[in-house]
C-alpha cells in the first residue's frame, strides 16, 4: 500500500504490542480502493504511555485511533463522550473528535453480529441456547451482541467462575453462568458456541473440545482469526455442524472508525477478506 498518499487525514491502531495488527492494512486498502488521501499507521503503546499519547493524540495529527489490547479501558475512561455501547462494556476501541471532544465507541459487537450476518445469514434465528466460553473484554462485548440479537438463554463458561460470575452480573437475565467442570451438560441442545479465549491461537494450546451434544444445526465461530481454522473449527466442521472463522469480525469492526476518520463508509468485499488471508498464510512459520 506505499501508493497510499500520506497528506489528508491522519489515525493509527494503538496499543502493546502492535507490530502484528494487520489494521493498517484493511484501513489502506480501503483507503486505496475509495481513492482518498490519508495515512493509518500502528503506534506502540504500553499501558503507561497510554494516556498521554490520546491526550496529546489531536496535537500530533491525528484524527483519531483504534485502540486494542491492552488499553480499551482505559481509552473508555479518557473519552469525553462515549457512546452508550462504550459504556455498557466500560470499554473503547475506536476514538475520534467531534467539536473539540474525544468519542468513543466499541465496534466489536458490530464487528461480531455483521462478520455472522455476512458468512451466515439467518444465523440468529433460533438463537434459544448460546454458550460463550471466556470472561474477557471480547465475551462482553459479544454477549451484548447475542443480547441485542434476543438470544433467549446465555451462558457463559469459564475456567475462573468468580470471573465469569463478575460479568454476568453487569448484564442481568438472559445471561447465566455455568461452571467448567459442567460444560458438557451446558452443551446439551445448545444453538450456539463462540471461544473469546486465547485457546486455538497461534502460540496457544487448541481447544479440545466434544460437541456432540450440541444441536445438529448449532453454529460454532471463534474470534481468534490466526490460524483462520482453529481446532475448535476444524472439530465443528468434522461433525457436520456450520463453523464461521473470526476474521470478518476483524474487517467488520474497521468500518465504523474508518468513517468517522476519513468520511466514508467502507465495505468488507472478498477481495479485502482475500488480501488479509494471504497475509495470513504467508505468516504461518
Amino acid at each position: 500500500m506505499s501508493e497510499i498518499l500520506a497528506d489528508g487525514p491522519r489515525a493509527c491502531v494503538t496499543g502493546h504490542p502492535i507490530a502484528h495488527s494487520r489494521s493498517p492494512m484493511i484501513h489502506g486498502y480501503w483507503l486505496k480502493t475509495l481513492g482518498l488521501n490519508g495515512h493509518y499507521g500502528r503506534v506502540d503503546t504500553p499501558p503507561d504511555v497510554f494516556p498521554d499519547f490520546i491526550r496529546t493524540m489531536a496535537a500530533q495529527g491525528y484524527v483519531g485511533c483504534n485502540v486494542t489490547l491492552p488499553n480499551k479501558e482505559t481509552a473508555f475512561r479518557l473519552a469525553d463522550k462515549p457512546t452508550a455501547r462504550a459504556q455498557k462494556l466500560q470499554a473503547a476501541n475506536t476514538l475520534w473528535f467531534e467539536n473539540g471532544h474525544l468519542c468513543a465507541d466499541n465496534t466489536d459487537i458490530e464487528g461480531f453480529i455483521a462478520n455472522l450476518d455476512q458468512r451466515q445469514p439467518g444465523w440468529d434465528r433460533a438463537l434459544e441456547k448460546a454458550i460463550v466460553l471466556g470472561a474477557g473484554g471480547a465475551a462482553a462485548a459479544i454477549i451484548q451482541g447475542l443480547i441485542e440479537r434476543r438470544a433467549a438463554r446465555i451462558i457463559v463458561i469459564n475456567r475462573t467462575r468468580e470471573k465469569a460470575e463478575t460479568l454476568s452480573s453487569r448484564f442481568g437475565k438472559p445471561v447465566e453462568v455455568i461452571s467448567y467442570d459442567q460444560m458438557s451438560d451446558a452443551f446439551r441442545d445448545a444453538d450456539f458456541l463462540v471461544n473469546t479465549t486465547s485457546l486455538g491461537m497461534k502460540g496457544q494450546p487448541d481447544l479440545e473440545l466434544d460437541l456432540s451434544a450440541l444441536n445438529k444445526n448449532a453454529l460454532v465461530t471463534d474470534i481468534v482469526y490466526v490460524p483462520l481454522e482453529t481446532g475448535l473449527l476444524r472439530t465443528a466442521r468434522a461433525q457436520g455442524l456450520v463453523a464461521v472463522d473470526g476474521l470478518g469480525m476483524l474487517l467488520h469492526q474497521a468500518a465504523p472508525g474508518f468513517e468517522h476518520w476519513f468520511g466514508k463508509r467502507p465495505t468488507v468485499t472478498e477481495e479485502l477478506r482475500a488480501l488479509v488471508e494471504a497475509d495470513i498464510f504467508g505468516h504461518r512459520t
